[in-house]
């Protein structure tokens, strides 16, 4: 039977991309687990920093569909995972073929080492994207070629990358990106735009971020609150982008506790901060267009509005695209003109 390793792959990117904005300071990473028929055992991801990794969680799915042991289900800490998958797998996955598109992490700190637990489990073929750079959690290629699992490095590594990116951004200096949601004619005013899933999706990115930017005029006119209210998370620093220093006060985001508030005219703030979210209109997307590595737009189903956003003659290569609930959410970079 011709196995399809690309195929395998594309479905733990697609499901990895459902989380990047979410991880961190982790990556956001895929895994999809084969049975020795080809079929798929489970395709899942790093949902959110401190969680079970994609392997742990891609195996304890494949492990309940082939044994229907519920019991697994309940279990949420890595850890338990682990030690439930150690004590009970009977070598189920002595056939099965794992894909992941980072290197298996090597490290065991707040979780245990998904290299070590696809070793022990005695899978004997894994297949992977992007290397990890990390130099505390690398070199789990090497622990499984020394456990008798073949290894096989750079499946997809573009894309696998390209979704890795962020986290290899925040180890180096900073990862910034920008966001904003439109209708199908382009404009970005006239009240909410995108659905309630999507705004929910912003606010769990918001949860993580150390710095939300947003310009001055947009802080007046839509008097906002920038916060991580629908996933009950906690509310970023604000960095509002203008010459002028006076605000009404009573506008919602000043009266947000826990979180730090700054009025200033460029963007040497940045330079404290890790994990960069950008939110604004046309003006904002002109003074950032320098300092941006992803764009992520959510595009609802609907006309409404005059207000655009960015230049009749920007490009961007679509990095992943995927439809949840109403909107169509596509990660994108800017391509530089020549």
């Amino acid at each position: 039977m011709q196995i399809d390793n690309d195929f395998y792959i594309s479905l733990a990117l697609q499901e990895a991309w459902k989380y990047q904005g979410l991880t961190y300071p982790n990556p956001a990473v895929g895994c999809t687990v084969v049975g020795e028929s080809g079929e798929i055992l489970a395709v899942e991801a790093h949902h959110k920093a401190g969680g079970p990794h994609a392997e742990v969680n891609a195996l304890k799915q494949a492990y309940y569909k082939l044994t229907q042991d519920s019991y697994i289900l309940a279990l949420e800490d890595s850890s338990d995972i682990h030690t439930h998958l150690l004590s009970n797998h009977n070598g189920i996955f002595a056939n099965a073929t794992l894909y992941s598109t980072l290197e298996p992490c090597a490290h065991s700190g707040k979780t245990p080492s998904c290299a070590w637990l696809i070793a022990e489990l005695g899978i004997k073929e894994v297949y992977v994207g992007s290397y990890d750079a990390n130099p505390i959690a690398s070199r789990g290629n090497d622990i499984l070629n020394k456990n008798d699992c073949l290894v096989h490095s750079e499946l997809l590594k573009e894309k696998c990358d390209a979704l890795l990116a962020p986290f290899n951004s925040w180890q180096e200096n900073q990862f910034i990106f920008f966001k904003w949601a439109q209708r199908l004619n382009a404009t970005v005013d006239a009240g909410n735009v995108s659905s309630v899933d999507s705004r929910t999706n912003v606010h769990a990115m918001r949860d993580v971020c150390d710095l939300l930017v947003i310009g001055g005029n947009t802080v007046r006119e839509d008097r906002p609150t920038l916060d991580s209210r629908l996933v009950d998370g906690k509310a970023p620093d604000i960095l509002i982008l203008s010459l002028e220093n006076e605000f009404d006060r009573t506008i919602p985001l000043f009266e947000v506790t826990d979180r730090k508030v700054f009025i200033e005219s460029d963007f040497e703030r940045l330079k404290g901060y890790k994990n960069i979210m950008i939110e604004g209109t046309a003006t904002m997307f002109t003074l950032t267009r320098d300092i941006v590595d992803y764009y992520l737009c959510y595009l609802a189903p609907s006309f409404a509005g005059s207000k655009t956003i960015g230049s009749s003659d920007e490009k961007f290569e679509i990095l992943n695209v995927r439809q949840a609930d109403q909107d169509i959410i596509m990660w994108m970079k800017r391509i530089e003109k020549i």
